[in-house]
Formats: C-alpha cells, sequence, structure tokens
C-alpha cells in the first residue's frame, strides 16, 4: 500500500479546501480501501468525512434530503424511506450484507467503482480504466457480468451499485460542495458513459465533494417495486435488477418510472421504456413494447447475450407485478 497522510474534516469547507490534487473522500471505506490495498486507488491523502452531513431530513413538500455520510443500513430502516420511498429501501437490503450496509455511506455508494474482475487484476490484465490506453481485456474475456448498456470499444464494466438505480428512479439530484462554491447535478446526469475514456466516471470536478442527495417526492412511489437476479439467494451484484414504479388510471399508464442495474456502465434510467408506456394500456403486450424499445440497442458479448432476453422478462415482471 502506497504511504499516505489521514485528516478528519470538520466540515464540508475544510475537507474541500484540505483535498490536494492527489487526495481521496473516505467515508465507510468499503470499496476505497480494498482499491488501495490493490493498489489500484495510490492517493496521498484521505481525508475522513464520515462525521460530516449523517441526517435525513424528511421536507415539508415530500421530498428527502439524506446526508451523504447516512450509512446505508440508517437510510434503509429510516421510517419515511420504508414508507414513502420503498424502492430505495429495497435496493439497499438487496445490495448487500448487514455488515457492509453498517460501513457503507451513501456518498461512498454513488461513487463506489466497478467491480470488473479485469479491473481488479492489477498485475495480470489489461484495463483501460485503470490504466488508459492499456485495452480492454473483458471485450474477449470472461464478460457474463459485463454491461450491455452504454458500452464502448474501451470499456464493458458494469457499474455495481443497487441503491442508485433506486435513486436515479426518483430522479435524485446530488447536491456538491467545491472549490469553485456549491452546486447540484441530477444523479442521471453525474456518471459518464466509458466512450473512449473509462478512467473518467464521472461529472466531478477536483476535489469535489458529496454532500448530500435529494429525493423529489414521487406521488406513486410507494407503488413501487425493486427486483434483483443473481448467481446466489445470498449477496451479489446483480446479473439485471429493476426499479420500477407505476401509477395506473382507467386501465392506462399515467406515469412510470423504470431504472435497470447489472446491465449498464452507469445506473441505467429506462427513458425509452419510460415514454413508450405513458398513455398505453396497462397490459402484458404494453409492457413487453417498452422493454423492446429500451434494449433495441443493447449489445451483448460472448457470454452475457442472455442478458438482453432476461432485462426484458424482468421489466415485464415487475411491470405486471404493479399492474396487479
Amino acid at each position: 500500500m502506497t504511504p499516505f497522510t489521514y485528516a478528519r474534516a470538520a466540515d464540508a469547507a475544510t475537507a474541500v479546501s484540505g483535498a490536494g490534487a492527489n487526495a481521496k473522500y473516505l467515508g465507510g471505506g468499503t470499496n476505497l480501501v480494498d482499491l488501495m490495498r490493490e493498489t489500484i486507488e495510490r492517493p496521498e491523502a484521505l481525508v475522513d468525512v464520515t462525521g460530516l452531513a449523517q441526517a435525513i431530513e424528511a421536507r415539508a413538500d415530500g421530498s428527502l434530503l439524506i446526508g451523504a455520510a447516512v450509512k446505508n443500513t440508517a437510510l434503509a430502516e429510516d421510517r419515511t424511506v420504508r414508507r414513502d420511498f420503498p424502492l430505495i429501501a429495497r435496493a439497499i437490503l438487496a445490495g448487500a450484507s448487514g455488515q457492509i450496509r453498517n460501513m457503507a455511506t451513501v456518498g461512498g455508494n454513488i461513487l463506489q467503482r466497478t467491480r470488473c474482475a479485469y479491473f481488479y487484476d492489477n498485475e495480470g490484465s489489461r484495463c483501460n480504466k485503470r490504466q488508459p490506453g492499456q485495452g480492454c481485456d473483458a471485450l474477449d474475456g470472461f464478460n457474463r457480468n459485463h454491461a450491455i448498456l452504454g458500452t464502448s470499444h474501451a470499456c464493458i464494466a458494469t457499474h455495481p451499485s443497487d441503491m442508485c438505480i433506486a435513486l436515479v428512479a426518483h430522479d435524485a439530484i446530488v447536491h456538491l460542495e467545491g472549490r469553485a462554491g456549491k452546486r447540484t447535478i441530477p444523479l442521471t446526469d453525474l456518471h459518464r458513459l466509458p466512450e473512449g475514456h473509462p478512467e473518467i466516471e464521472t461529472m466531478l470536478e477536483p476535489g469535489e465533494l458529496i454532500t448530500a442527495i435529494e429525493v423529489p417526492a414521487l406521488g406513486f412511489g410507494r407503488r413501487a417495486i425493486y427486483r434483483k437476479v443473481r448467481d446466489r439467494s445470498s449477496y451479489a451484484f446483480a446479473l439485471v435488477s429493476v426499479a420500477a414504479a407505476l401509477d395506473i388510471e382507467d386501465g392506462r399508464v399515467r406515469d412510470v418510472r423504470l431504472a435497470l442495474g447489472g446491465v449498464g456502465t452507469k445506473p441505467w434510467r429506462a427513458w425509452q421504456s419510460e415514454a413508450a408506456l405513458r398513455g398505453a394500456p396497462a397490459t402484458e403486450v404494453s409492457f413487453r413494447r417498452a422493454a423492446e424499445a429500451e434494449l433495441a440497442n443493447a449489445k451483448g458479448y460472448r457470454e452475457n447475450g442472455f442478458k438482453i432476453e432476461l432485462a426484458k422478462r424482468m421489466i415485464v415482471a415487475a411491470l405486471q407485478e404493479l399492474a396487479a
């Protein structure tokens, strides 16, 4: 492990001012510390932000403001979250063991890096995300768990978060603080597609810190479901997951939210499916057409082509369950 300095920040402004060019913010450390052990991440300094922004605020307009340092367990167990934002609670519970949820923070979950085996193989594999221009061994290698949406010639690594799938379905907004001041960005825009530069994963500026996540109210958010298919029933990353919320009036879809995990190089909002569903009959035929629309541009590789049909079937099954 590369030597590094450590400092605990008293507030967000102190954290930002103390974060040098090669510093990392430390939350729960469930991903960052692993990457440091593998010498994939080599920060010269760690700025501990675990003591900041630990509140969950239910606002009068029905929205939610979640501090970036809130533990995943605390968020999943919050009464307001469980009642009004069940997608978030269910996605977190499906995402990791209790021990990891007790450590992991909301901000860290959003910024966790891929679990691609080639990314973690620092000695024997090529990875453009780890070392730009090196190549991508996953393209022709073991890619059963890799992405089918948003891929490029340089990277097909999947974004691993379950919680992010629920948050993008809810139109969550990320609050940031950096040297240039404060700003917000929709979570759907925070993560970048790999294109030719998979090493640049987000729209964050150098030294910018996530301070909170804002989740707008969703009138039909209680009619929601999170489904996840994985290789084993214990905690594992998704082959395909679906976050869905559905609003039906007079047998037709008035509104819908749909997001997919395990299939995209970023948390994948199913915009094409949503557009196809609004105003359509709430039937299996409509649900299937909507799923086909979203997966029309999916690209399967040697071992993960099955995800295309699996994703379609999961979308249909989730929407049918909600419609019933």
